[in-house]
């Protein structure tokens, strides 16, 4: 696959396990038919409702440092096209569970479907959730890692609460319209973390839930 070495070569992509999910989960199966042919571009494609699935090299680079394992419980706040759900799925195995969290009913139903195409639902490896990203889904905490594929003006807070002690959180931060970072955080004690900061992303912004 082009963009998979494009991305290997340009130092976004560098974990074995990582690389062997992005030659795995097709990004074809997660985009609108309209932009077939376009799957391999470097670029964000839209999926309706104002959202995208997003460029491959910030995923690329969420993923890394995300760091997802076998076995981690993951929750994937803002799962929109289900690609990152389903790479996650693959990347935590047969013992781990991803937690795909959306907003927009229509987006939701559109994620299961796609990651569904590699039985990742129907097996149990991805739980689909229509819900409030700001506030998580406390139901099913603590998480071993959060990926946060929208931006929000201020830390989630709650989600901060749900991530348990020794996981990790990547997500972007700052106003819509602006240029606004990625921030990793990982969880060192009940209120204690550190904190890497990595400018120059545009994200779409974190909504409330439609429900």
């Amino acid at each position: 696959m082009f963009l998979v070495d494009f991305l290997i070569k340009e130092g976004y992509l560098s974990t074995a396990s990582i690389i062997a999910a992005f030659r795995q989960i097709k990004r074809r199966d997660f985009i609108l038919p309209e932009y077939y042919g376009r799957e391999e571009e470097n670029v964000p494609l839209p999926i309706g409702f104002g959202q995208t699935v997003s460029q491959p090299m910030t995923v690329a680079f969420m993923l890394e440092k995300l760091m997802p394992v076998a076995g981690d419980r993951i929750l994937d706040v803002g799962s929109g096209s289900g690609w990152t759900s389903a790479l996650l799925a693959e990347l935590i195995g047969l013992s781990g569970r991803v937690f795909a969290l959306e907003s927009n009913p229509e987006l939701l139903r559109f994620g299961r479907v796609n990651a569904d195409k590699y039985n990742f639902v129907s097996r149990g490896r991805i739980k689909f959730f229509l819900g409030d990203g700001w506030e998580g889904l406390p139901a099913a905490a603590p998480y071993d890692k959060i990926l946060v594929s929208a931006a929000a003006a201020v830390w989630p807070e709650k989600l901060l609460a749900q991530l348990a002690v020794g996981g990790r959180i990547v997500a972007p931060l700052g106003r819509a319209g602006d240029v606004q970072e990625i921030v990793v955080m990982e969880k060192l004690g009940d209120k204690h973390f550190s904190t890497e900061h990595f400018p120059g992303f545009v994200f779409v912004p974190l909504t409330k839930s439609k429900v």
